[in-house]
Order: C-alpha cells, then structure tokens, then sequence
C-alpha cells in the first residue's frame, strides 16, 4: 500500500486538496483531528498538559483550552517544543494504526493530512509526500480570515512552521493553489491520479 502524506503551510489549501482526495475515493486520516482528541478531558495527554502548562490551560470541562494553550506555544518556542513532545507521539502512533488497518483491508492508497509533517521529522514515514503551495502574502490573508487573528499573530503562526519553500523543495509532487478553487481540485485528481499509478506499479 502507498502510505502518502499531504502537507503544506497555514492557508495553503490542504483542506480543498483532502477534499478532492476524498471525493475520488481516498481514505484519509487528520492529524489536527487526532491532536483535538487528544486535547479533550479524559485523553492522558491532558495531564501532561496541566503538568507543563498549568490549570489556566483547562476549561471547567476538562478539555484543554486551545485558544489559551495557542497563545502560550506561538510565542514560545520552548513551550512549542515541549507540547509537541506531548502530542506527536500519540498522534503518530494513532497514524500507524489506522494505516495497518487500511492496509490490512486492501486499500492500495492511504493518505495522512500532516500539516507539521516535516516539522516534527516524520517524512521517512511515508512513501511520497503531497505539498499545497501558494504565495506568501495569499497565505497571510487566508491564514488572518480563516482564524480572524490579526497580521502579525499570522505571520509569528507562519513562521512558527518550516518555511514553505523547503517544502516544496522536498516534496514529490506540489500543488498549487494561488488560482480557482477548480484550479487547485483539477492538480489534486491529476495528482491522485498520479498516486493510483504509482501504487499500482509498486504494490
């Protein structure tokens, strides 16, 4: 089975790639899914959180409270480090699983969502990897409307991340989305397209 994953930076349009994948028939897993499950009351990474972070990080719930917690490690880069010490290894644990099971049942294509892929030094995990791209000032503005933050709270969650540019230098096929919304979901089914072939060949 081709193990793939699909990354990119903030604003860069993975959502519309992962959608395409999915309406052409590709099972899809999502990092920032797993990290939200580890994030609510009851998951162990919860305590680990209070622990390093403290109790003004958790509602009255129980759940960690993002928006708090994303003030703190976007400013902080030790702090960053030390929640991603936390939550990586579960998510890519979750990951590993949930890819043995599609293997197991004869998926030929699998796809990861992982936006911090390179990040966290997980790319030798997958067999290709799929980067959104746009321009840097497209992907300020989308970051700013999608979370309402202001441009410089964008530009310090940007920067936070690899730059994109050594993501497409590293990737085995990029896609661009600085044109139409159909622009962008044509590249994703040519790519996907690509990935059927491959597996095809390999397995």
């Amino acid at each position: 089975m081709l193990k793939v994953a699909v990354t990119g930076g903030i604003g860069t349009g993975k959502s519309v790639v992962l959608s395409e994948f999915a309406g052409c028939g590709a099972p899809i897993i999502d990092a920032d899914a797993l990290v939200h499950d580890a994030l609510r009351a009851g998951s162990p990474a919860v305590s680990d959180i209070r622990s390093r972070f403290g109790t003004a990080v958790i509602t009255a719930l129980g759940d960690v409270d993002r928006a708090r917690l994303g003030a703190i490690v976007f400013q902080d880069g030790q702090a960053r480090r030390d929640l991603e010490a936390i939550l990586h290894p579960a998510v890519y644990r979750a990951i590993e699983a949930w890819m043995r099971t599609q293997e197991a049942s004869g998926a030929l294509v699998a796809v990861a969502e992982i936006p911090l892929l390179y990040e966290t030094g997980r790319e030798g995990d997958f067999d290709c990897v799929v980067v959104t791209a746009c321009d840097g000032e497209e992907q300020v503005r989308r970051a700013i409307g999608r979370s309402g933050s202001s441009d410089a709270d964008a530009r310090r969650r940007i920067a936070a991340q690899w730059p994109l540019a050594e993501k497409v230098r590293r990737a085995d096929y990029v896609i661009g989305t600085d044109g139409t919304v159909e622009e962008t979901r044509r590249q994703a089914r040519s790519v996907w397209e690509a990935l059927q072939r491959r597996a095809a060949v390999e397995y």
